[in-house]
């Protein structure tokens, strides 16, 4: 089976991550990854923002945790974060962002890098919180959350993929 089939097959989400950081090589390669996921008319509207450092990786959790109503880590104690934005200008945008995270998860687990889709990045960059983030690095523009990328090494061993639905594929013959 060729080894990106087999990626897709095999990887899950993990909600459960030791505290050491990813090497900078195997960072750089995931974000990479995620610059050449498909994009609508070749526009490239998502962004990336890598998040390294823990005193903002624990302020976005603890945001993410009050949009979420909840009183836990949202990212499983990953010790690092991707964001992917995208801009709304561009009417391709949302699935744009979905393709980057994408991209950036199954980059993640080919390299052995541990991987969790967080969502409510959108409230957290429509809120104060997150526009303060954005122009503290120097971005403008019109931009909406579409996911967080919780990453790290995994601290438990991965599950078992769920058996597939019946009814997942229907064919016109």
């Amino acid at each position: 089976m060729a080894e990106t089939l087999k990626t897709l097959e095999t990887r899950r989400s993990c909600r459960s991550y030791k505290p050491e950081l990813i090497e900078d090589e195997k960072l750089q390669a995931i974000i990479k990854a995620g610059t050449y996921a498909a994009t609508g008319m070749g526009k490239q509207s998502p962004i990336i923002i890598a998040v390294t450092n823990k005193e903002l990786r624990d302020k976005i959790s603890a945001k993410n945790a009050e949009i979420m109503g909840a009183n836990m880590d949202p990212f499983y104690g990953a010790p690092e974060m991707l964001i992917v934005l995208a801009n709304k200008d561009v009417p391709t945008y949302v699935y744009d962002g979905a393709l980057v995270m994408g991209n950036l998860m199954n980059a993640a687990y080919d390299l052995g890098v541990a991987s969790c889709w967080i969502h409510r990045a959108k409230e957290e960059f429509e809120s104060e919180f997150g526009k303060e983030i954005l122009s503290s690095l120097g971005i403008e523009g019109n931009y909406e959350g579409i996911g967080h990328l919780a990453l790290g090494y995994a601290a438990t061993p991965e599950n078992a993929p769920a058996p597939r639905k019946d009814n997942y594929v229907y064919f016109f013959k």
